[in-house]
């Protein structure tokens, strides 16, 4: 969902084209491909190394994106390897390609551990566990029928996105110092869109590569999903937005969707009156009690995909849990709905 500010400045009006980077910093370059959803790239970043790059994502796993990395080899790496991947979350986006590209190089994987198991477990479940999950997920949270069976026919829409990944990685922790050429990055975690989200901070140059934790013109995805129904991931985003909150002014941030800009603590101030607003509509909804699907019809009014539904009902159900946690609204299982009202 857009969330706009108009005091964000933005250093490059423009994104660099596949195949192509551009320097942000010295020995920092920008590049991004192309996704095939209505959120239509990633931007993803090359780190100068003595013996090498630090790639940071890696792009959905398609042979567009492996033509891209190809391109960049000879374009942008100037004969040198990839000598770690860096991947910041388990997303496909970020993480669909790293393990072809991993083999490409012979590079170690770098992740936060919760990230790299959660990527094992999705890939690891068939189409038709995933399917039958789905509808009953769906029946759940009230979605219509045919929205379910559309839903429960992607079967596991992670798999195809990926390439194998690697049976092994090196665990990222928060508070751990990165070296990578002449810089020291410390490594903030953020949570709510993902479970352990990796970002960068280099504090000497005042860049922040931010994943999706911080974007300029929407707001990240925060979904409770069926594996953790009672899940809190929308207290989990406000609270990690806070460590970043303190980040100095004039900070570069570098997001994964959209273009780097600078005013992070007017991005952050928004993003969290956005979900102000939204929490308050959403207890407005259930002065009756509702189902999930019911409430996500107040806020998502417009027509959705499978795949936008899905992170819609998710979305919608972050908001009521965290209404939930606050003593705002109490949820309750009516049959086999799920359905919020007043205490």
């Amino acid at each position: 969902m857009a969330v706009t500010n108009a005091d964000l400045h933005h250093p490059w009006a423009d994104p660099p084209s596949e195949g192509t980077a551009v320097p942000v910093a010295d020995g920092l370059f920008w590049t991004r491909v192309r996704l095939p959803f209505a959120l239509d790239h990633v931007n993803l970043w090359l780190l100068a190394d003595d013996d090498g790059w630090l790639a940071i994502d890696a792009g959905l796993n398609a042979q567009t994106v492996h033509a891209a990395w190809d391109a960049l080899a000879g374009a942008v790496l100037g004969g040198r390897p990839v000598t770690r991947v860096l991947v910041t979350h388990f997303h496909p986006d970020h993480m669909g390609a790293a393990g072809w590209l991993c083999g490409r190089w012979d590079a170690p994987l770098l992740m936060a551990r919760t990230e790299y198991l959660q990527c094992r477990t999705i890939w690891g479940t068939g189409d038709a566990e995933v399917a039958d999950e789905t509808r009953r997920w769906a029946r759940r949270l009230d979605l219509p029928a045919e929205v379910c069976d559309r839903m429960a026919g992607r079967g596991n829409p992670y798999r195809p996105n990926l390439s194998p990944p690697p049976d092994r990685f090196v665990r990222v922790r928060g508070g751990d110092t990165l070296a990578v050429g002449g810089r020291r990055w410390t490594v903030m975690i953020g949570r709510g869109h993902a479970p352990e989200m990796v970002c960068l901070f280099d504090g000497q140059d005042r860049i922040l590569i931010a994943a999706d934790q911080i974007l300029p013109t929407i707001t990240p995805n925060v979904s409770v999903w069926p594996q953790e129904p009672d899940a809190d991931p929308l207290g989990d985003f406000v609270e990690s937005l806070g460590s970043f909150a303190t980040l100095p002014a004039g900070t570069l941030v570098l997001p994964s969707h959209g273009l780097p800009f600078r005013g992070i603590a007017s991005r952050i101030a928004r993003l969290t009156a956005h979900h102000a607003e939204r929490l308050d509509t959403a207890e407005a909804a259930c002065a009756r009690p509702r189902t999930v699907g019911e409430v996500m019809g107040v806020l998502f009014p417009r027509p959705l995909d499978p795949h936008q539904t899905t992170f819609a009902a998710g979305e919608t159900l972050a908001h009521l849990n965290r209404l939930a946690v606050l003593g705002r609204l109490r949820g309750s299982l009516r049959g086999d709905r799920l359905v919020f009202g007043p205490r």
